[in-house]
């Protein structure tokens, strides 16, 4: 995904056991527990605890401030820089 390029998000929800299935890219989800998470396109799972979730009636959310992941993968690591708004991944850095 390339900076100012946008892709519209997929909300996934907790199974009947109460967990959430693994996650694709542009997936997002909250447990049980009420912890939201995240994978944007092109990056690795990551935690919402630090931000706001704004949830909307249609289901999508809206996460302030901007996401910032970053991790390693078995090649090279990787940074993602965004943000989550109505459901629809926007890259910035």
């Amino acid at each position: 995904m390339k900076i100012g390029e946008t892709r519209v998000g997929r909300r996934i929800y907790t199974d009947a056991n109460g967990y959430l299935p693994p996650f694709a890219e542009g997936d997002y989800g909250q447990g049980l527990d009420g912890g939201w998470c995240a994978r944007p396109p092109g990056a690795h799972l990551g935690d919402l605890r630090n931000h706001e979730v704004a949830e909307h009636e249609d289901g999508t959310i809206t996460v302030t401030p901007s996401i910032l992941i970053t991790g390693e993968d078995e090649h090279r690591a990787t940074r993602w820089h965004g943000h989550l708004e109505r459901g629809v991944w926007r890259r910035i850095k």
